[in-house]
């Protein structure tokens, strides 16, 4: 039996899938992923919670950074993967998507029933009056207030980052929140994502589990799991009796717990899987 067939035989026999997605399902859309086949970090580590909202001169690099990168997370489109899981969902395959991305892509291939578990980076959000609005609106505000910085370019990084390095961060201009400022208070202005140090929303994770217990299995697509936030869905999985199936290049956190692991490129084999399935229900 081929992987395929084997991934396809696996949803068949669980009608009801909880699926948890990760970076693997992005890098066709141009969106880099963080890790390497062995689970280890490509590059530094994203910045976390506690230095972003501590150090203003941390604030200064991220945004510059991502003023660069957002060329590219902006204009990203689903990939082939995206679109798989789309058309699975549509099928009635999907009970849950559970995605640890940020781009937004599983909604803009037209999946409807997704929890963005580490929120959205096409949002920000004011950390002291809690509004939010439009990236796309956020970058305007840091190209008006760094227009030396507009054109530089670097690599592009994951989660709408560059690698920008070897500059002097220290006359990037960190806006405002608007709201705040127009109102005489000091305001600190964040993408609406879960960055490292911060727990994901109490009741994104609730609805994740109530999903996963009225599901048959899991399967796992293009997430390493070395986060707990996703790997302590599997455990949960595997604590109810549920197999668990992954998707992945390389080594998973998980490995030992997997009832089926498929070692290829997420993208084709999804697209294979997706054309077998849904084309066996619309001929049944």
């Amino acid at each position: 039996m081929t992987d395929i067939e084997a991934l396809r035989a696996f949803v068949e026999r669980h009608p009801r899938l909880f699926v948890l997605t990760g970076a693997g399902v992005s890098t066709d859309s141009g969106i880099p992923d963080y890790r390497d086949a062995k689970g280890e970090w490509k590059r530094p580590p994203p910045v976390t919670f506690q230095a972003f909202m501590g150090e203003h001169r941390t604030r200064q690099r991220y945004w510059a950074r991502s003023l660069i990168g957002w060329r590219t997370i902006g204009e990203a489109r689903p990939g082939p993967a995206h679109q798989a899981l789309q058309a699975l969902e549509a099928a009635g395959r999907i009970e849950l998507l559970l995605t640890q991305n940020v781009d937004g892509l599983h909604q803009a291939a037209g999946s409807q029933k997704v929890i963005d578990l580490h929120g959205r980076i096409d949002t920000v959000c004011c950390m002291a009056c809690a509004r939010r609005w439009p990236r796309a609106e956020w970058q305007q505000t840091l190209r008006q207030a760094n227009p030396d910085w507009v054109a530089l370019h670097a690599p592009a990084a994951p989660d709408g980052d560059a690698d920008l390095e070897g500059v002097d961060f220290g006359t990037v201009v960190v806006p405002p929140c608007p709201y705040c400022a127009a109102e005489g208070r000091v305001s600190i202005v964040k993408p609406d994502v879960v960055f490292f140090g911060e727990n994901a929303p109490r009741e994104r994770v609730l609805a994740a589990f109530e999903a996963l217990a009225r599901s048959d299995a899991m399967l796992v697509v293009g997430s390493s799991l070395m986060v707990y936030s996703g790997l302590r869905f599997v455990q949960a999985a595997v604590a109810a009796g549920q197999p668990v199936a992954a998707l992945n290049l390389g080594r998973t956190r998980a490995d030992d717990l997997l009832a089926l692991k498929v070692e290829q490129s997420v993208g084709p084999v999804l697209q294979a899987l997706a054309h077998q399935v849904v084309g066996a229900r619309q001929e049944a």
